[in-house]
């Protein structure tokens, strides 16, 4: 629990559905809380696990966990009323989950699988040796393997 800062989201008094993921996230070894996007998160080397829900498509009261795309898959087959994707999050390695309908037992495991593919492939994929240069200066990336320049007004 190196460095673990505690940030609290309470909505009119009461707890939120972060709380059990907040109380999960003390458990775990190097996982650190704050914020990604503007919502609360955890993060372990850096690198988010988990997420509220910030999208407007996603249901409240909804966690975004970072996830490989096979595991995601699996999980929205086997419980769909649990595990859920919208279109924003398709194109992105993580699932959206339905707190109020998934297990402690079954968050905590998933929690440790996010950690766990964080740590090896992390959530983006390493640009290729050409694409680096492409991207210095005012370039931006805006879809794997593209760059787009853009110009600043003055």
């Amino acid at each position: 629990m190196v460095g673990f800062a505690v940030y609290i989201f309470v909505v009119a008094g009461k707890r939120t559905a972060f709380d059990v993921v907040r109380r999960l996230g003390r458990e775990m070894t190097d996982v650190e809380e704050g914020t990604a996007w503007g919502v609360p998160a955890l993060r372990y080397g850096g690198r988010v696990i988990c997420c509220t829900a910030a999208h407007k498509d996603a249901e409240p009261g909804s966690l975004v966990v970072m996830l490989s795309f096979d595991q995601r898959d699996a999980l929205v087959e086997e419980e769909p009323d649990v595990y859920y994707l919208k279109p924003h999050y398709v194109g992105h390695p993580c699932v959206v989950v339905r707190l109020a309908r998934v297990r402690d037992d079954a968050l905590r495991d998933l929690l440790l699988t996010a950690q766990r593919f964080v740590s090896n492939n992390g959530t983006r994929k390493p640009l290729k040796p050409a694409a680096v240069g492409r991207l210095s200066g005012h370039a931006r990336r805006t879809s794997p393997g593209k760059a787009r320049r853009t110009r600043h007004r003055r």
